[in-house]
C-alpha cells in the first residue's frame, strides 16, 4: 500500500465522504468535543465544509484547493478546520445552509461557512476556485479576509453573528392557520402547479429540471379526487418525457439526481437513493392509475437497480453512487457511435443507435447519453422495418451494451446506510411488492425492516447512520417518520402485526422527542441529540419530503388503523401550522398536499380475513392493490396474529363467511355488506363517499 504523505483526524471515521479527505494537508476535524473545544480554547475561528461523495463539485474543490499544500498551510494557520457529511449530520448541514442561503441568496455543496468558537455562523458560501476566476474570489482570498476581520474587527463580527442567529431562530416559527382547512387549499395547488407546468417537455419551470416527484404524486390524487383529465395527462407526460431522456439510465435502470437542461437530457449523473425510492412509487401509481405496462417497466427496471447495485448483503440499502468515475463526471454512463455499431453489428446498431439517438458528434462532450427522442411506431416507419423488428434490435441491444458496461470502472458507491432513506425505500418495495405481486420485493422490504429494528434501534431511540458494523448518531425527525410510514404500509401489505406494532412504538418514540409541547409540530433534533445553535421545525419538502410532512400523514393512517386519536391530532396540527405557508408556495410542499388530502377524505378502510381460502384472497389483494386508492388503510386478519384485533379495533369479530376468503369495506363510519369476490369488492372500492367536513 502507498505511503501518505499526510494523515488527518478523519482517518478513523467510517464516512467514505470523510475518508476521501482523510491524507489532504489540510489538518480536519470531524465535528465533535476535540475541535471545538480548541477552538474555544485558541479563540481561532471554525471553517466548516460540509458535502457529501456523490458530489461532483465537493471532489473539484478538494483537488484545487485542500490537496494544495499553500492553502492548507493557510487553513491550519488561521482556522480550526472541521469536515462534516451532510448525509451522517443532516441537522447542522440544515443549520448552517440555511445562515449561508441568508447571506448569499443562494446555497449548495460544498458548502463553507466560518463559525465563532460558539458556533455560530458569520461568513459563508458555497464552491470557492483556488484562484480570482469569473468575477469570484479566490479560496486564498477568502481565508485572508475572514481571518483579518475576525482579528481585527471583532466587534463587526460579532454583530453579523449575532443577526444570523436572531434570523435562524425566527426562520422555523409557525403558527396555526386561523383559516379552515378545505379542498378549496387542493384545488388552489392544484392552479399553482399548472401554471409552472412545462407542457411541451413535463416537469416544472426551466434548467435545472428536478423530478418534483412529490408534486407529481399530488396531481395524481387530484385526478383520483375529481377525475380531472389535465392533471393525469401532467403526470404521465412528465414520468414518460423523464423515463426516456438521460437522466433515466437507459440500460441499468435507475434514475440520476436532475436534468442540467429543460428538457431531460443531460444529467447531473450521481443516483440517489432517495430519488429512487420516490421515484419508483410514483411511477408504481401512474401503472395502478393507467394500467400502462411501460410505467411497469420503470418500477421494475429501478428496483431492479436498487436490488442489483445499492443493497448491502444485510438487507440495508447504501446511499449513493457518484457522478464520477476515474475522477469524470458521467463517463461509465456515455456511448461512442463507433463503439455501438463495433458491440452490435450494422443492421442491429442502426436501429438502435436512431432509437436512443447515438450520433457521430454525440450529445455530451462528443459521447452520447442514451435517450428516446421518438416514439416507436413512427421511428420503426422512418427506418422502414416492423415496430417488432426495432423493439427486438433495441433489447438485444441494451443486454450487450449493459454487459460491457458492467466492465468498465464504475462510479464510487458511498455504502453508508442512512435510516430515513431507507425508510423511504422500504416504503417503496413493500408497495410494489403488493401492487406487481412480486415475492421478492416483500423478502427486500421485510429483510430491511428487520435490518432497521435490529441495528438501527438502542435503548429505543432510532439512530440515524450506520457503517462497517456501527451505528451512530441519534436519529432526526424523518428518521423517525420516514421509519414509521414504511413500517405502516409493510404491515399493510404483508399484513404481519409486528411492523404495525413497531411502527406505534416509534410513532410513540417520535413525539416524545420531537414533539413541541408549546408551539406544536416537530422540531428536527430529539430531545436526545446534540443540542445546537438553534431547534429547528423543518416544514418544506425538497429533494426529500419534510419529516412534518411525513409524520403528519403517517399519524393519520395510523390514527384511522389504531383508533388512537391523539395521533390524529397532532397530525392535525401540523397541517394547521403549514396551512397558510401552503396556499402561498404549493410546489414546496408536494408531500404535505397529499397529507391533506388524506385529511379532507374519507379513507376506505379495507379489512381482510383470508381463512384458509389462499386462492380467494389472492384475488381479493389484487384487488386491493390493483387499482390507484390513494385514501385507504389495509388490514389483514392473519391467524397466527391472535393479539392483532387488540391493536387495530377494525379486526375485531371479522370471520371468513363459510371458509371463503372475505373482504370488508367500512367508510365514514359505516360498515358495507362483506364480499367473498374481485367483482363485489372492485364495485366497492369504485364508490365515491363524500369528502369528509372542513376543518
Amino acid at each position: 500500500m502507498a505511503e501518505h504523505k499526510h494523515t488527518n483526524r478523519l482517518a478513523g471515521e467510517t464516512s467514505p465522504y470523510l475518508l476521501q479527505h482523510a491524507h489532504n494537508p489540510v489538518e480536519w476535524y470531524p465535528w465533535g468535543e476535540e475541535a471545538l473545544g480548541l477552538s474555544k480554547r485558541e479563540d481561532r475561528p471554525i471553517l466548516l465544509s460540509i458535502g457529501y461523495s456523490a458530489c461532483h463539485w465537493c471532489h473539484v474543490m478538494e483537488r484545487e484547493s485542500f490537496e494544495n499544500e499553500e492553502i492548507a498551510r493557510l487553513m491550519n494557520e488561521r482556522f480550526v478546520n472541521i469536515k462534516v457529511d451532510r448525509e451522517e449530520r443532516p441537522d447542522l448541514d440544515q443549520i448552517y445552509m440555511n445562515a449561508v442561503q441568508m447571506m448569499t441568496r443562494h446555497g449548495g455543496w460544498p458548502l463553507t461557512v466560518f463559525l465563532t468558537p460558539d458556533l455560530v455562523p458569520f461568513y459563508g458560501g458555497t464552491y470557492f476556485p483556488p484562484e480570482d476566476r469569473h468575477q469570484m474570489p479566490g479560496f486564498p482570498r477568502i481565508l485572508a479576509a475572514v481571518s483579518e476581520a475576525y482579528r481585527s474587527r471583532p466587534e463587526e463580527v460579532r454583530q453579523s453573528a449575532e443577526e444570523i442567529l436572531n434570523e435562524l431562530r425566527r426562520m422555523g416559527a409557525a403558527h396555526e392557520s386561523a383559516e379552515s382547512i378545505g379542498t378549496q387549499l387542493l384545488e388552489n395547488a392544484h392552479r399553482g402547479l399548472a401554471r409552472s407546468y412545462d407542457p411541451r417537455h413535463g416537469g416544472f419551470g426551466g434548467a435545472p429540471k428536478f423530478p418534483s416527484s412529490m408534486s407529481l404524486e399530488f396531481l395524481l390524487r387530484t385526478h383520483s379526487r375529481g377525475g380531472d383529465a389535465g392533471a393525469l395527462e401532467m403526470v404521465t407526460h412528465s414520468c414518460r418525457r423523464m423515463a426516456e431522456g438521460g437522466m433515466y439510465d437507459q440500460l441499468g435502470g435507475g434514475f440520476h439526481r436532475y436534468s442540467t437542461d429543460a428538457h431531460w437530457l443531460v444529467p447531473h449523473f450521481e443516483k440517489m437513493l432517495y430519488d429512487n425510492a420516490l421515484l419508483s412509487r410514483l411511477y408504481l401509481h401512474a401503472f395502478q392509475a393507467t394500467g400502462e405496462g411501460f410505467f411497469r417497466r420503470i418500477v421494475e427496471e429501478t428496483l431492479g437497480y436498487v436490488l442489483r447495485e445499492m443493497t448491502d448483503p444485510s438487507g440495508a440499502f447504501y446511499s449513493t453512487q457518484d457522478a464520477d468515475s476515474e475522477g469524470v463526471e458521467g463517463k461509465f454512463f456515455v456511448w461512442d457511435k463507433e463503439e455501438a455499431e463495433s458491440l452490435l453489428g450494422p443492421e442491429d446498431a442502426r436501429l438502435f443507435c436512431a432509437y436512443y439517438d447515438v450520433t457521430e458528434g454525440g450529445n455530451f462532450e462528443e459521447q452520447n447519453i442514451l435517450h428516446v427522442s421518438k416514439g416507436s411506431e413512427e421511428l420503426a416507419r422512418e427506418l422502414n422495418v416492423s415496430a417488432e423488428r426495432l423493439a427486438e434490435a433495441v433489447e438485444r441491444g441494451r443486454g450487450i451494451l449493459f454487459t460491457e458496461r458492467e466492465r468498465r470502472v464504475k462510479p464510487g458507491r458511498d455504502e453508508k446506510v442512512i435510516t430515513a432513506w431507507n425508510g423511504l425505500m422500504l416504503e417503496a418495495f413493500a408497495e410494489a411488492a403488493a401492487v406487481l405481486e412480486r415475492d421478492d420485493y416483500r423478502q427486500a422490504a421485510e429483510r430491511n425492516a428487520e435490518f432497521i429494528l435490529e441495528r438501527l434501534v438502542s435503548d429505543g431511540l432510532l439512530l440515524h447512520v450506520y457503517k462497517d458494523g456501527r451505528a451512530k448518531h441519534v436519529g432526526f425527525l424523518d428518521d423517525y417518520a420516514f421509519v414509521v410510514s414504511g413500517l405502516v404500509t409493510l404491515y399493510e401489505t404483508t399484513g404481519r402485526v409486528r411492523w404495525l406494532e413497531a411502527a406505534v412504538r416509534l410513532a410513540d418514540r417520535m413525539i416524545e422527542e420531537f414533539w413541541d409541547v408549546e408551539g406544536g409540530g416537530f422540531f428536527y433534533n430529539g430531545k436526545s441529540g446534540e443540542q445546537l445553535i438553534v431547534r429547528n421545525k423543518d416544514y418544506f419538502d425538497n429533494a426529500t419530503p419534510s419529516g412534518n410532512s411525513v409524520a403528519a400523514e403517517a399519524l393519520l393512517r395510523l390514527s384511522v388503523l389504531t383508533g388512537n386519536e391523539d395521533h390524529g391530532r397532532k397530525a392535525v396540527n401540523v397541517l394547521r401550522l403549514i396551512r397558510d405557508a401552503v396556499e402561498r408556495y404549493p410546489s414546496a410542499f408536494g408531500y404535505a398536499l397529499g397529507a391533506f388530502d388524506f385529511y379532507l377524505s374519507t379513507p376506505k378502510e379495507i379489512v381482510l380475513v383470508p381463512g384458509p381460502d389462499e386462492e380467494g384472497a389472492r384475488a381479493l389483494r389484487r384487488e386491493i392493490w390493483g387499482r390507484y386508492l390513494p385514501n385507504k388503510i389495509v388490514a389483514e386478519a392473519k391467524e397466527e396474529d391472535t393479539g392483532a384485533s387488540e391493536l387495530v379495533p377494525l379486526l375485531r369479530e371479522r370471520t371468513a363467511a363459510a371458509g371463503r376468503a372475505t373482504a370488508y369495506v367500512c367508510e365514514s363510519y359505516t360498515c358495507l355488506q362483506p364480499v367473498n369476490t374481485p367483482e363485489e369488492l372492485a364495485a366497492q372500492l369504485a364508490s365515491k363517499a363524500g369528502r369528509a367536513a372542513e376543518g
